[in-house]
């Protein structure tokens, strides 16, 4: 049976937790009655994403940070376990990116969104990991994307880590697994959801950025990263049916999509509606810290958004569904069975059996 750490409260951080994903997996683990520590880089979403968690019943705090800060991230995981306690579950979500063609994006834009979207898994990894294998437990989960596989136009800087990413966080379960290491990381490949980011992160395409449909409320990645942490040995989880139906896609036809999203991958990540210069950007400072506001979990997007996946829900029943498929089995081989045996006496009455 799979590996299960979802029977206690734990100690879990969640990074990115003041909008989008990062804020509906916090409501998520607070659901179960896990203890929080919320890190961000802005207050007043923090705030506000402290406040949801606290509502229901569980201890909660708050640590300020830019994740790609090394020296903060050792600072706040020193503080988080002097004050809640040994962390259980370490959720890496952070991130920041441009919208642009790679050619309108800066060597200094460039190499920050690179800093927090994947040398901030690394530098949290590395805080953490050392004391989950002193005290021989602990689960480590990296919020990936489909485009950890697949890139697409127009997200080269966000890709790029997102790829990196999958690398390290391959390299470093097979050092686990070759130490026999009870600590265990797993990564969970995310569809289009409907998040903040669309809103906030800083763009230079003439019209306003949007997920390319279909689009998954973060509740949906929510429960698939709350699973992922109840469930740590499977390497990785794919969530939602495009997510399935492109990373399939890209590895028998690579090329085709290729050519495929250059037709459709500049029109499909915009809205059609022109770009205000008056939007905010959180590439360098917070769009939610102070004298901004709070942006929630949810993006713009709520009515095109599904709260459901299907796939996810046949993804989080293997075993279940394994087991009832092969009952199944035997019992059609059962009745086959018997079936054959009453044809074969039937025949022998008659003279016919040789």
């Amino acid at each position: 049976m799979e590996e299960t750490t979802s029977d206690r409260p734990r100690v879990v951080v969640v990074t990115g937790a003041s909008g989008g994903i990062g804020r509906s997996t916090a409501v998520e683990f607070a659901r179960r009655g896990d203890r929080l520590a919320l890190l961000a880089r802005g207050d007043v979403g923090l705030a506000a994403a402290a406040d949801e968690v606290r509502a229901l019943g569980v201890e909660v705090m708050v640590v300020p940070t830019d994740v790609a800060d090394h020296a903060a991230v050792e600072a706040a995981v020193e503080r988080v376990e002097a004050e809640l306690g040994p962390i259980e579950v370490w959720v890496n979500v952070a991130f920041s990116s441009v919208f642009a063609r790679f050619e309108d994006i800066t060597a200094q834009e460039y190499q920050r969104a690179t800093e927090v979207a994947y040398l901030g898994y690394v530098w949290a990894t590395m805080a953490v990991l050392p004391r989950m294998k002193r005290r021989g437990r602990g689960t480590i989960v990296h919020v990936g994307s489909a485009l950890a596989y697949r890139g697409i136009p127009l997200q080269t800087a966000y890709c790029g880590a997102k790829h990196a990413l999958q690398g390290f966080h391959e390299a470093l379960r097979c050092e686990l697994l070759h130490e026999h290491s009870p600590v265990r990381v797993t990564m969970v490949q995310m569809p289009a959801v409907n998040t903040p980011q669309f809103s906030w992160v800083l763009s230079r395409l003439p019209q306003r950025a949007q997920p390319v449909p279909p689009i998954y409320q973060p509740e949906v990645a929510a429960r698939a990263v709350v699973f992922a942490a109840d469930h740590p040995r499977r390497r990785e989880y794919w969530v939602g049916a495009s997510t399935v139906a492109t990373l399939m896609a890209n590895a028998v036809m690579p090329g085709v999509l290729d050519r495929y999203l250059a037709r459709t991958g500049f029109s499909s990540q915009q809205t059609g509606t022109p770009r205000s210069p008056q939007d905010p950007a959180n590439l360098w400072d917070p769009a939610d810290g102070p004298g901004g506001r709070d942006f929630g979990a949810h993006g713009a997007f709520d009515a095109r958004a599904h709260d459901k996946s299907v796939q996810q829900w046949v993804a989080h029943r293997y075993p279940q569904l394994g087991a009832a498929l092969s009952a199944a089995a035997g019992l059609g081989v059962a009745v086959l069975v018997r079936r054959s045996r009453h044809r074969g006496f039937a025949l022998s009455r008659h003279g016919l059996a040789r």
